[in-house]
Parts: structure tokens; sequence; C-alpha cells
């Protein structure tokens, strides 16, 4: 089963990832990771990717998907998609990678969410330097303040996750990824993921994936 978790950022998307690969058995195909491999280990995309990046522009589709590309041809099964995609036509251009390889998305996850809760939710949150969980203030603190639960690294504030960048990408989540639930709607789930604990949200989220 390949599925997506849609919704805003800080919706839950990226612990509600952390569960289900923990418990369930996926992988996460996070685009994150893919620039990062792909750049450290000088690849023909990352290497273009970089001259985009340290320009501070958009790097375009064609790259983006053929990373994801690249990867699919190691593991096409069992994926959560994570950050990608994030526009109707790299939707599209996912669907026909998956077909080639006999693959599909089966479900789509929307996590419904106001928007005052994810101000609260992302301007309070820390994220580890080293393995990228995620962790808030109020709602989700570590055991030792500043410190990961798992790896005992710093925790640290995203530069994006000032309010002023929140208001901005919560904005541009809307001009483009919010599209998505109208191209998945015959497999779109809706979830309330409204003032619900993350262990609360992970349990609606597997009675709907059925797993």
């Amino acid at each position: 089963m390949n599925i997506i978790l849609l919704g805003a950022p800080g919706g839950g998307k990226g612990t509600q990832s952390e569960f289900l690969c923990e418990k369930n058995g996926f992988v996460q195909l996070s685009t994150g990771d893919l620039f990062r491999s792909n750049i450290m280990n000088k690849t023909s995309l990352g290497t273009e990717a970089q001259k985009y990046m340290d320009q501070g522009l958009y790097v375009p589709d064609t790259i983006t998907n053929g990373m994801v590309q690249e990867f699919l041809k190691t593991k096409s099964d069992g994926l959560i998609f994570d950050g990608y995609p994030r526009t109707a036509e790299q939707a599209s251009a996912l669907d026909e990678m998956l077909e080639a390889l006999q693959g599909s998305i089966d479900k789509v996850i929307y996590f419904e969410i106001d928007a005052a809760i994810l101000m609260d939710r992302l301007t309070g949150r820390l994220i580890c330097q080293t393995c990228k969980r995620s962790y808030h203030i109020k709602n989700r603190p570590p055991l030792v303040e500043g410190v990961c639960d798992y790896d005992h690294s710093r925790l640290i504030v995203r530069p994006d996750d000032a309010p002023d960048k929140v208001r901005t990408r919560l904005m541009v989540y809307q001009e483009q990824t919010a599209p998505l639930v109208d191209f998945y709607k015959d497999k779109l789930i809706k979830i309330d993921a409204n003032n619900k604990t993350p262990v609360e949200l992970y349990q609606d989220l597997v009675k709907v994936l059925a797993i």
C-alpha cells in the first residue's frame, strides 16, 4: 500500500509518518531527504538542484520528479509520500511513474485543522538537528528540555517556523498544495485533526487505513 498524507504545515503529517514507519513497516519517501542524498552524492540531479537552491530559486519539477523516479526503482510499495507531490502536476507525474512499475497511490489522507491551531503548533515546534524528529514545547515536549529523546542531540527551532514565515508557508500551501485535495478526490479520506493528541490521531489513521 502506498499512501499520501495531505494537510497544511503543522497538521501532523511528520509525526504520523514516524508512527507508521515505526509501528507498521512503512518507508517514508521525503523529498528533503532525496535532495540531501543526491547533493551529498553529487549525482547529476543533485548538481542541477544545487544550482537552483544556491540562487534561492524553486527547483524545477523535472529535477524533483527525476529524483523520485530514481528512488522508485529501488522501492515502489509500502511508501508514505512526505512533501511530495506538492502540486497537481507532480501528482500526475507520480501516477505515471508508479503505473510504469505496476504500482499506485492507494489512499490519500487529508488532515483537516484550523489555521489558529496550526500557528500555535508551528511556532512552538522543536526539531532534532540529527534525526529530524519533531517535538512541541507544550503538546509534545521532550523528556529532557532541549534534548532529543532518541539520540540526545540538541533540539532547534527551524528558521521557517518564525510567525511571519509560518503565515507565508500557509499561504503558499493554500495556493499550491490544497488543489491536490481535488486531484485525489476519489481516493481522499478526511480526518479531523483539531484538538487531538498525536496518539489519538494515529488511532484514527490506523482505522481508516485498515492496518
